[in-house]
């Protein structure tokens, strides 16, 4: 089950990957480039979509803490790995 906000691995593929939520711990990203059809797969689609915004919506007004902007600087890194190409 898709949890926004929650970690910074998931991602969420709605109908194939025309349509990917992916995961963080401060942006939730949508890209996509989706058509929904007036057909029963286009409803299943568009279900999805819904479920998934829906949680998002639900997680940004259940947090007491939320700011009222974030900032737009990258993350600072949490360690170091080493180069593979050395």
């Amino acid at each position: 089950m898709f949890k926004p906000f929650a970690n910074d691995t998931d991602v969420l593929n709605i109908n194939g990957d025309a349509l990917t939520v992916t995961n963080d711990t401060t942006r939730i990203t949508i890209a996509a480039d989706l058509e929904i059809a007036r057909d029963k797969t286009g409803l299943a689609t568009a279900l999805a979509l819904q479920k998934a915004v829906n949680a998002i919506v639900d997680a940004l007004q259940k947090d007491a803490a939320l700011p009222a902007k974030i900032a737009d600087e990258p993350r600072a890194p949490t360690g170091s790995t080493d180069n593979p190409f050395i």
